[in-house]
């Protein structure tokens, strides 16, 4: 492991025990903040994946139940599906079950949900092609050997101790290069790497959506997957958990320190839509 990516790692241990030592909020401060982060991942995440809603959008869809004028069907399911299944991980979370391929496919069952029945948590039985990548998937008949080894290199990272945020950063790197699904592998990958932060006490990873960070992202996975090169994904998913665990100490420190159950959420920087 470099100096820089040990440097950033000790950051988000600190952050993280400052977290914890934080007086603990009501309940429905809490929740209001997590209920606005989590509909801001949902944005950043399925917006990756090209969707058009906007944040506001998004919210309405998820929180209000609105259909948006000129926006398709499958986009409002995508808002709807995503934030189920960050209920979903939040709930695997706190019962502390072992992650599986299982637990994989119903993260992607959900995310498909209405959208394609026939694949919504199964594995691909026909070849893919990433676009904008020279990184070739296998092929479907040697997906389920790479997953269960996936799984046996994942508890071994466990047992070595390696740090949960590079476990988490392996995940989702594994995920995307096995590419088992027809559709949904971004979402599922980032949902399986938020739960296993979860799991280890850290706070939910938002990889941003904007066209510069999205070149980053895949150009980050393009380098693991096609030179054996992980360190740059790994760096860029420590600073995104380190950016998340400050937002939410900027949020509940300014939220104890003015005396009130409102948290302000926009006090800390967020997601800005394109345009404002």
């Amino acid at each position: 492991m470099n100096e820089d990516l040990k440097q950033l790692l000790d950051k988000a241990d600190t952050l993280k025990e400052e977290l914890s030592a934080l007086r603990p909020l009501p309940e429905d401060a809490l929740q209001k903040i997590q209920d606005a982060l989590d509909i801001e991942y949902t944005y950043e995440s399925n917006r990756i994946e090209g969707n058009t809603l906007t944040l506001q959008e998004t919210a309405l869809v998820v929180n209000e139940g609105v259909t948006i004028s000129g926006k398709s069907m499958r986009e409002h399911l995508e808002a709807i599906n995503h934030s189920e299944a960050i209920d979903y991980i939040k709930d695997i979370a706190k019962k502390d079950i072992e992650i599986s391929e299982r637990t994989i496919k119903e993260i992607h069952a959900l995310i498909l949900h209405g959208i394609d029945r026939e694949n919504a948590g199964r594995y691909r039985t026909v070849p893919v092609m990433i676009s904008g990548s020279t990184h070739m998937p296998p092929q479907p008949y040697l997906i389920q050997k790479q997953m269960e080894d996936f799984m046996i290199k994942y508890r071994q990272m466990e047992e070595e101790k390696v740090h949960s945020v590079l476990i988490a950063a392996y995940l989702h790197d594994e995920l995307v290069r096995i590419h088992p699904f027809i559709d949904g592998n971004g979402r599922t990958s980032r949902l399986l790497m938020n739960l296993y932060l979860l799991r280890n006490g850290y706070t939910l990873v938002t990889l941003k959506g904007s066209n510069e960070d999205k070149i980053s992202y895949y150009k980050a996975l393009e380098e693991s997957h096609t030179e054996n090169k992980p360190e740059a994904f790994q760096k860029l998913v420590v600073e995104a958990e380190i950016a998340s665990l400050q937002r939410y100490l900027s949020i509940m420190e300014y939220t104890d320190a003015a005396g009130t159950n409102q948290p302000d959420v926009s006090r800390a920087s967020g997601t800005k839509e394109d345009g404002e």
